[in-house]
């Protein structure tokens, strides 16, 4: 899969070779910023599916400032590159929350995996997002109570009424009572058409 990546990355022979790198995975570079300021507006115009940043960079921003507005502003995993992993960054790095991290000098598996588990991560958390519970009564507009919402999320995770049930301390029928509720609610006849609702 070919992967849109910004690079944040204030020494040219460095990002010069993450970015060979990177096209040789198959992947491509869509922007390229040795500056924090600039890498704002890198980020405001370019479509990115990753960012991979460096901390110590040209400009007023740092990594960690242009990391906590991703996180604010841009729906975009992003990963450090880095020389430094010391505690005291490190320590500033977790308030982030990073996709990854990859100390330098890297190398091609390094920048595979990071990759790859970040957008992974990326992926797992949007998938929970969208099946939070206010985000379903928004979508569905409906109003959900915890129990019918705990049901809903043991029919997503494929579990049988007997296991549903056992995981909420509920009885078989107690289970199939709360089904006969939702299938009223979102007005479905089956299983399968209140998944598909769902999705």
């Amino acid at each position: 899969m070919s992967v849109r990546i910004i690079i944040v990355e204030d020494e040219a022979l460095i990002a010069a070779e993450l970015k060979s790198t990177l096209q040789l995975m198959g992947h491509k570079v869509i922007g390229h910023s040795m500056n924090g300021d600039k890498a704002l507006d890198l980020f405001a115009r370019e479509d990115a599916d990753l960012i991979l940043l460096d901390i110590c960079i040209k400009g007023t921003l740092t990594g960690i400032d242009l990391a906590k507005v991703i996180r604010k502003k841009y729906h975009v995993p992003f990963v450090f590159l880095t020389s430094f992993s010391d505690k005291v960054t490190l320590d500033l790095v977790k308030d982030t929350m990073p996709y990854g991290y990859i100390v330098k000098p890297f190398n091609e598996n390094d920048l595979k995996v990071n990759i790859e588990l970040a957008l992974h991560k990326f992926s797992m958390e949007n998938e929970a997002l969208s099946f939070s519970k206010g985000s379903l009564e928004s979508k569905l507009h409906v109003s959900f109570t915890d129990k019918e919402y705990d049901i809903l999320l043991g029919f997503k995770d494929g579990l049988t009424y007997k296991e549903v049930g056992e995981k909420l301390f509920i009885s078989v029928n107690t289970v199939k009572t709360y089904q006969k509720r939702l299938f009223q609610l979102l007005k479905v006849s089956s299983k399968f058409e209140l998944l598909e609702k769902m999705r």
